[in-house]
């Protein structure tokens, strides 16, 4: 056998759904069979979905069943445990031991999981040094900006390097805080990219491949007789299952597979963010969301990423005025639901905000106002924001941005109160970028939104740059600190002013406390706050110092 058919069955699973991801593999399946593949390929761990974080027992593996014929052909067990960043699976898996390769017809491939690809002497390459021609791989690789095409570029090169054609499936959709962004591909010996899949979508991939090919590349590449090198599990024998095809191969090749083409950044990132939206809502049972709409850029992206991926009939934005409230930004609020085609109430919180001032007049006597009584007002919202939810079964969507998070320039209890926070992990310079990107499909967003300067409003003629530094400078000292691990004097020499640079890293390090109390949101960059970067709540450390 020449030609296999390959199916890539890219599919959006949820942890502990046994009954609905088996018959979403049940559908697939029909699927391959009636498409004639000899082989279809789902996500890593597709069952019971990933990751699923509950260790059940001591004994448990990350395994891919090797299923033939209606019945089990053989058992992988991952190797390359990942425990870093989001992963934990050191934690929760036992690492395989044992390897074996399958030979369907003449055609012999192998299996791994993930993380095994990674690795330049990882199992795929052993596997086909023992002869595989095929290396199958069953991922569930969570998205980040530039990943999806850094991921790609990776497996080309372990494709080229071994001489082999790699399938790779990925998982698609939300889970809690990851998104996964399927782009499932097929790449020949020679590292080319066969077929791509769609990236936030389930999809079905079918694709033939030509095996003949891969011998005549190794002829001409001397490397794989040199046997393995530097492989970080001692070699064992390898052990070979024979196979024989149930299925022909089709009478009608598939003369032009499908290659998606790769989206742009900003549509990418902004995809994902309604996908981790919609998947969280959904899986959770939510069917409507609240959102406090202030008339700025936040709630105002927040909101389009909701009416993305709800559509606008399960939407409500509620704009909640004080007297700090300026025209501009009521009007803009109204105008944007109008566009987006939401409902929309208003919620005045003056005689809120009043009783409480009066309450506290004994308390606050002789003090000056400062952020406790500008706190008052946005917990207020808060308040009524949950309100809502409790009376209505609304999901509340937190409108705080990465920039705010990191610095703790959000109201615990407040501002930082609700359900899922859409975009906790997007830098502020990032949600201006987004916002504009989201009206070259559709011009929603009106324009003032964009221009005027960022306010909380909370007090008179408020503006953001009162308390923080220019969003430029900000995220650019954020990245370097939060996601690309540069300490204090790294910073500096970068051309930052050395006090801004000692305040901002004081202002991260000193507000963990209030990011632990965050609700959930879409990781989107290389490093999210939470289990991304864990950080003690009680330490010495002072590294601006």
């Amino acid at each position: 056998m020449d030609i296999l058919r390959l199916a890539l069955a890219q599919i959006n699973t949820t942890v502990g759904d046994f009954q609905g991801n088996s018959e979403k593999i049940i559908t697939c399946l029909k699927k391959a069979r009636h498409g004639n593949a000899h082989i279809v390929l789902f996500p890593e761990l597709t069952l019971c979905g990933y990751p699923p974080e509950v260790d059940v027992k001591d004994d448990i593996y990350n395994a891919a069943a090797i299923l033939h014929d209606g019945k089990l052909a053989g058992i992988y067990h991952k190797r390359m445990l990942p425990n870093y960043g989001v992963f934990d699976e050191d934690r929760y898996f036992r690492r395989g031991t044992t390897e074996t390769l399958y030979d369907l017809d003449g055609i012999v491939f192998g299996v791994s999981i993930c993380e095994d690809m990674w690795y330049p002497a990882g199992p795929p390459e052993r596997q086909a040094t023992a002869g595989a021609k095929l290396l199958l791989n069953m991922s569930s690789s969570p998205y980040h900006v530039g990943k999806i095409q850094s991921r790609e570029r990776m497996m080309s090169a372990r494709a080229s390097d071994n001489v082999a054609v790699i399938a790779y499936c990925n998982q698609v959709g939300g889970q809690d805080e990851l998104v996964f962004d399927g782009s499932s591909v097929v790449i020949d010996e020679r590292g080319k990219t066969l077929a791509r899949a769609k990236s936030y979508e389930e999809d079905f991939l079918l694709v033939d491949v030509n095996l003949p090919g891969v011998m005549r590349q190794r002829l001409r590449d001397p490397r794989r007789r040199k046997g393995s090198f530097n492989y970080v599990i001692p070699a064992k024998s390898i052990e070979k299952i024979s196979l024989t095809s149930v299925l022909p191969i089709s009478p009608s090749p598939i003369s032009t597979p499908t290659l998606v083409p790769f989206r742009s950044t900003l549509e990418e990132t902004y995809t994902a963010l309604v996908t981790g939206t919609r998947d969280y809502i959904r899986k959770n049972g939510f069917q409507k969301v609240v959102i406090g709409l202030s008339g700025g850029i936040d709630s105002t992206l927040v909101a389009c990423v909701a009416v993305d991926a709800l559509g606008g009939d399960n939407v409500t934005g509620v704009s909640m005025p004080s007297r700090y409230s300026s025209d501009h930004s009521k009007s803009d609020a109204e105008q944007l639901a109008e566009n987006l085609g939401i409902r929309y109430e208003t919620v005045p919180i003056e005689t809120i905000f009043q009783g409480y001032l009066d309450t506290l007049a004994p308390q606050f006597k002789g003090t000056q106002f400062n952020v406790a009584e500008e706190n008052l007002q946005s917990r207020a919202r808060g308040n009524i924001l949950m309100a809502l939810s409790n009376k209505f079964g609304w999901l509340v969507l937190a409108t705080g941005n990465k920039s705010e998070m990191s610095v703790g320039y959000a109201t615990l209890y407040g501002d930082m109160a609700g359900g899922f926070a859409v975009i906790k992990d997007v830098p502020k310079t990032l949600v201006y970028q987004l916002c504009e990107y989201r009206n070259t499909v559709n011009p929603v967003i009106p324009q003032n939104v964009i221009d005027k300067p960022p306010s909380a409003e909370l007090r008179h003629d408020q503006k953001d740059t009162d308390s923080l530094p220019p969003y430029d400078i900000l995220d650019a000292i954020l990245k370097a600190y939060v996601e690309d691990d540069y300490d204090y004097e790294e910073i500096v020499s970068l051309g930052y002013d050395v006090n801004t640079v000692q305040r901002v890293i004081r202002m991260v390090d000193t507000n963990e406390y209030k990011r632990r109390q965050a609700p959930p949101g879409v990781k989107i960059t290389s490093r999210a706050f939470g289990k991304d970067r864990r950080l003690p709540l009680t330490n010495h450390y002072k590294v601006w110092e």
